[in-house]
């Protein structure tokens, strides 16, 4: 499936115009880390919908340690990119080494001189980053079918979360055979009749 359709539904009885961050998690490293929110989904009042779309492909691009930034490439399992130095200066280009893992994606610094940043984006948003990879050095990127969700105070898209934050979300959703399905928010409310938010999916096509 190259895209799905979600669509988030706001059936809380939340007070306090709350945030909510989406984003994934690369099984390529060390789990619960960091991640990137990917989506942030803000001032979705009451009964209000939020729909958005999880691309099955996503690209890469890199930086340099002179502030530049390649093009974003859309990137394949088991692909490797490399960033070198050609005539024109610093790219970043397909390999024509294939990744050591079929199921993951590599961007590589082939640089003589210098650190770069490896990005990683789904749907132009940002939603994985390795940075201060040394001449030699690799990012590995590989993301399975799920995501997570929850509520997260002054969160931007593109901002990292570190592991204090991320514990804070605990709803997996697993996107695996769907084609389209609403995300739907309840839980919350004020004072003693405050409950947990919680996530759940329906309207689910395969």
């Amino acid at each position: 499936m190259e895209k799905i359709k979600l669509n988030f539904i706001n059936r809380s009885g939340d007070t306090n115009n709350s945030t909510v961050v989406i984003f994934q998690q690369n099984v390529a490293e060390d789990f619960g880390e960091i991640a990137i929110a990917w989506q942030v989904i803000k001032n979705c009042g009451r009964l209000d919908n939020h729909p958005f779309v999880y691309s099955s492909n996503f690209q890469v691009s890199a930086s340099d340690s002179y502030g530049n930034y390649t093009p974003q490439l859309t990137a394949y399992e088991g692909q490797a990119f490399d960033m070198l130095k050609s005539n024109s200066g610093d790219i970043l280009q397909l390999s024509s080494i294939p990744a050591t893992s079929s199921t993951e994606v590599e961007v590589r610094n082939q640089l003589m001189l210098g650190a770069i940043n490896a990005y990683c984006y789904r749907d132009g948003k940002l939603l994985a980053a390795k940075t201060g990879l040394a001449p030699g050095q690799k990012a590995v990127f590989e993301f399975q079918p799920r995501i997570y969700i929850g509520v997260v105070s002054q969160i931007e898209e593109g901002d990292v979360m570190n592991s204090a934050i991320i514990s804070q979300v605990n709803s997996e959703i697993n996107l695996f055979g769907i084609s389209s399905a609403d995300i739907v928010m309840t839980g919350g409310g004020s004072g003693k009749s405050s409950v947990p938010f919680y996530f759940t999916l329906e309207n689910i096509n395969r």
